[in-house]
C-alpha cells in the first residue's frame, strides 16, 4: 500500500509534456505546472499564427510567455516524492534505480560519468554523448582497476618486504646492543675486580711503608733518648765539678776534660736513605695500573667497535691430516691421514681448514689460541670463498689469502713476499679482526694488545676465516668459545 501511495503521488507530479517527473517546475497563468526545460522547448515550436499568444499544452488557455513563475513548493514536494519512490523501489527490488525517473539504470554516460535510465538516455543533454551499457562501460574500467591493483599489491609486497627486512635488521641491532651491553658489564666487572686487587696491593705496600716508618721512628727515639741521657749525665758531672773547691776541681780535671772533648755525638737520621728511596719510588708501582687501564680502554673500545664472531671449523673443508674436536672448536695436526670423503670443498694438499660461516660485510673479530710443537707452524687469516682447494695453495693476497704464519720463534706476514715481523714477544693468542667495507685484516697479540700486522684489501665476495697447521703435536683452538671439547 505504501508503494501504491508513492506511485500515485508520483503520477500527480508528472510533467504533461515529457510525462516524466517535474524538474524545476514552473506555473503558467492557467495554474498548470510544467518542467522549465519542457515549457521552454514548447515555446520554441512556432504556432499556426505567430501573432497569437501560446496556449497551455494541457487546457489550451492562452498565457504570456514571460509570465510563468518557479514553483518552489512543488519542487520540494517532487524531491520528497522522488526520495520516497527511490527508497520504495530499493526495498522491493534491491536494485539501483534512477533517482529522477524511478527507472532501472541500464546505461553509463562516459562524458558526464553518470549512470542513466532509459528516460535519461533520451534526454537532450545526453543525446550527443557517448552512452554505453553498464557492463560494456565497466569492462575497460575493470581492466584499469586490475592494473592498479597489481601495481598496488606489488608495491605493498615491496613495502612488506622492506618492513620484514628492516625488522630483521632491528632485531640484529638489538641483539648486538644486548651483546655489547653484556660485554660492558662483564669488562667493567673484571675491571672492578682488578682495581680492588690493585687497591689491596698498593694499600698493603703503603701499610708496609707506614710500619717501616714507625719502626724507624721508634728506633730513632730509643737512640736519641740514649744519647740525650748520656749528655745529661756528662753535663751534670761537669756542672758539679765546676762548683767544687779548687782542690777537688783540679783532681782528675784533665782526664775529665779529655773525656768530654773526645766524646763523639752520634746524630742519627729518622728516615734512612733506603726508606726515603722506597717512598719516592712508590708512584712507580702504579705504572702497571696505568698500563692495564690503557689496555682496558683500548680493548673495550675495540670490542665495542668489532662484533665478536662465533665461528666453528667446517669439517667439509678440513685436510685429512687435521683432527677436529667434536665441537669443531679445536684442531690438531697428525701425520696419519683420516678417512675423509673427498669433495670439492676439501683441501687436499695444504693442511688447512675454513670456518663454517663467512662474512659479506661488517666488522668481526675472533681469537685463536696457538700451541706449537718444536718445528711446528700455524697460519691464521681469511680467504675468499673461491680460494684454491685442490693442489698447491700459494698463501698470498694475489691468490685470495690474507694471513700471518706463526712458527717456532718468529712470525711472518704472508704478503706477496713473506715478511718477518719484529714483535716484543711470541704471541700465544692472536686476535684476527676484519673490516669488510674498509678492507682491513688486522692481527694483534690478544694478551698484550700489541699490533702485529694489517693487510689492506678490496673485498668483493664472501670471505671465510682460514686456519693452517703443521707439525706433530701442534694445535690451535678458538678461545672465544667457552668449554671447548678435548681433542682426540
Amino acid at each position: 500500500m505504501a508503494t501504491a501511495s508513492v506511485t500515485s503521488l508520483a503520477d500527480e507530479v508528472n510533467c504533461p509534456i515529457c510525462q516524466g517527473t517535474l524538474r524545476e517546475p514552473v506555473t503558467i497563468d492557467c495554474g498548470h505546472n510544467f518542467c522549465h526545460v519542457c515549457l521552454t522547448r514548447y515555446l520554441e515550436i512556432p504556432g499556426p499564427d505567430p501573432e497569437e499568444p501560446p496556449t497551455c499544452p494541457l487546457c489550451k488557455e492562452p498565457f504570456r510567455p514571460g509570465n510563468f513563475r518557479p514553483n518552489w513548493q512543488l519542487a520540494n514536494v517532487v524531491e520528497n516524492i522522488e526520495r520516497l519512490k527511490l527508497v520504495s523501489r530499493l526495498d522491493i527490488e534491491g536494485e539501483e534505480v534512477c533517482p529522477e525517473h524511478g527507472e532501472k539504470v541500464y546505461f553509463f554516460c562516459e562524458d558526464d560519468e553518470m549512470q542513466l535510465c532509459v528516460v535519461c538516455r533520451e534526454a537532450w543533454e545526453h543525446c550527443t554523448h557517448t552512452v554505453r551499457f553498464l557492463e560494456d562501460a565497466a569492462g575497460p574500467y575493470r581492466e584499469q582497476i586490475q592494473k592498479c591493483l597489481e601495481c598496488l599489491r606489488k608495491e605493498r609486497e615491496e613495502i612488506q618486504g622492506i618492513q620484514s627486512r628492516e625488522n630483521q635488521r632491528i632485531q640484529v641491532l638489538l641483539a648486538q646492543v644486548a651483546t655489547k651491553k653484556q660485554k660492558v658489564i662483564s669488562e667493567f666487572a673484571h675491571l672492578g675486580q682488578f682495581l680492588e686487587e690493585q687497591q689491596s696491593i698498593l694499600l698493603a705496600q703503603l701499610e708496609r711503608l707506614d710500619g717501616d716508618i714507625l719502626q724507624h721512628r721508634d728506633e730513632f727515639d730509643v737512640l736519641v733518648t740514649g744519647e740525650i741521657c748520656r749528655f745529661n749525665t756528662l753535663i751534670e758531672e761537669l756542672e758539679e765539678k765546676k762548683e767544687r773547691p779548687a782542690r777537688e776541681l783540679l783532681t782528675d780535671v784533665r782526664s775529665t776534660l779529655i773525656r768530654c772533648e773526645t766524646r763523639r755525638c752520634r746524630k742519627p737520621n729518622a728516615v734512612s736513605p733506603e726508606l726515603g728511596q722506597r717512598i719516592r719510588d712508590f708512584p712507580q708501582q702504579t705504572l702497571m695500573l696505568r698500563r692495564e687501564m690503557k689496555m682496558f680502554l683500548e680493548k673495550l673500545c675495540f670490542e665495542l667497535d668489532y662484533e665478536s664472531a662465533h665461528i666453528s671449523l667446517d669439517p667439509r673443508t678440513s685436510h685429512p691430516k687435521l683432527l677436529l674436536s667434536e665441537d669443531h672448536q679445536q684442531a690438531r695436526f697428525s701425520y696419519k691421514w683420516q678417512k675423509s670423503p673427498d669433495n670439492p670443498l676439501r683441501f687436499d694438499r695444504a693442511t688447512c681448514v675454513l670456518a663454517h660461516s663467512g662474512f659479506t660485510g661488517g666488522r668481526h673479530t675472533w681469537v685463536v689460541r696457538v700451541d706449537l710443537a718444536h718445528g711446528g707452524s700455524c697460519t691464521l687469516g681469511v680467504v675468499h670463498k673461491d680460494v684454491r682447494r685442490k693442489g698447491e695453495l700459494r698463501l698470498r693476497p694475489e691468490e685470495g689469502v690474507w694471513a700471518v704464519r706463526l712458527t717456532w720463534g718468529f712470525v711472518s706476514a704472508l704478503g706477496s713476499f713473506p715478511t718477518r715481523l719484529a714483535l716484543e714477544e711470541q704471541p700465544q693468542q692472536v686476535r684476527v679482526s676484519v673490516d669488510y667495507e674498509v678492507g682491513w685484516v688486522t692481527f694483534a697479540n690478544a694478551v698484550t694488545q700489541e699490533p702485529m700486522h694489517t693487510f689492506t684489501a678490496s673485498f668483493t665476495q664472501k670471505i671465510f676465516p682460514f686456519f693452517g697447521l703443521w707439525g706433530r703435536g701442534s694445535r690451535f683452538s678458538l678461545s672465544s668459545q667457552e668449554g671447548a671439547a678435548t681433542l682426540p
